[in-house]
């Protein structure tokens, strides 16, 4: 019916058409569309922010971002680490349109150990954190969700890979409190137990795997750049941190000088933790960082920290860039409108 109708319209009704639209055949090519994601973390902290927490998730959703990562602590230092207000966050997870990709902070899980936490055992914690945010290992969260590489038969189906647009990604569970190896104090507690260090140990060693996956990808694939992301801030600009504060750390400082160095594309770092936004690249050659952590090489590689707690106000907005002169990822903070 609608091809008879559009064969008898008027002559005058197609000449007034080809006058009213444009023309197209001179018109410049609409430029392509870039990939872009959100990164946010350390959110939310106290009351306050939990009420508006669902709105922010929101305006990240209006934003039409390929996927969210956030890179942990989901909750202050100082509340309860109890089980309704972890199912609580999940819930809210539950609501973010495209993928989601969470990787744990300390606050909850290493942390809650705390008086003021409830007191909890640690590693208890973090069974249920898998258990709340890793029921389907392999699968993001999100209403829409995608598939992920993820280290499950080690016990951290949390570490993951992914790619997006020839950029290899990784996001592995690394926390702050160096690497979660601080005394359970709030358990009477003055030394780390074995059980801790057993799953530091273990853990770590999952995180570097999987960077060194997502590096191994990249390289076979003839990726432009890659991406990791976790919570610890390993370079922590705040304050004057000794080698005991982060020795923890060290072994994936190395492993990513060194993957920097043999890969021919970009790298970049995204963490959270220390709750103000920053970048820079701590590991070139003459930072203080390399001689603190006694590490051999330097790199090239760029770090970018998140706003976090009460400098909560906005979002970082990624974008893939497609052209070869220029950055392969480029951000800028989008503030909350609510």
């Amino acid at each position: 019916m609608n091809r008879i109708a559009y064969a008898v319209l008027p002559a005058t009704a197609v000449a007034l058409a080809a006058a009213v639209l444009p023309s197209t055949a001179s018109a410049d090519p609409a430029p392509a569309k870039k990939d872009h994601f959100a990164v946010i973390g350390d959110v939310p902290y106290g009351a306050d922010q939990i009420a508006r927490f669902p709105a922010w998730i929101g305006e990240i959703n209006a934003a039409t971002t390929e996927f969210t990562v956030h890179v942990g602590d989901i909750k202050n230092g100082s509340t309860v680490c109890s089980d309704e207000y972890i199912t609580g966050i999940r819930t809210v997870f539950d609501t973010v349109e495209n993928p989601l990709i969470f990787t744990p902070g300390d606050n909850e899980w290493t942390d809650c150990h705390r008086a003021n936490n409830g007191a909890y055992n640690p590693l208890e914690r973090l069974a249920f954190i898998q258990e709340t945010f890793y029921p389907t290992p392999g699968q993001t969260l999100g209403e829409t969700t995608r598939k992920v590489e993820a280290d499950t038969a080690a016990g951290y189906p949390e570490n993951v890979q992914w790619r997006e647009d020839r950029v290899s990604m990784a996001a592995v569970h690394v926390v702050g409190s160096n690497d979660g190896t601080l005394p359970w104090a709030g358990l009477g507690l003055t030394e780390p137990t074995p059980e801790q260090v057993a799953e530091q140990s273990a853990r770590m060693d999952s995180a570097l795997r999987t960077v060194r996956g997502a590096f191994a990808d990249a390289t076979r694939r003839q990726d432009r750049a890659v991406a990791i992301f976790l919570q610890a801030d390993m370079f922590d600009p705040t304050y004057e941190a000794t080698f005991s504060d982060v020795s923890a750390f060290k072994p994936l400082v190395q492993l990513l000088i060194d993957q920097s160095n043999a890969f021919h594309g970009e790298t970049y770092l995204f963490n959270g933790d220390s709750h103000a936004y920053n970048e820079d690249q701590p590991l070139v050659e003459g930072s203080k960082w390399l001689s603190l952590y006694g590490v051999d090489g330097s790199s090239e590689l760029r770090r970018v920290t998140v706003d976090g707690s009460n400098n909560n106000t906005d979002w970082l907005d990624v974008t893939v860039g497609r052209d070869k002169d220029e950055p392969v990822l480029t951000w800028k903070r989008v503030p909350y409108v609510h």
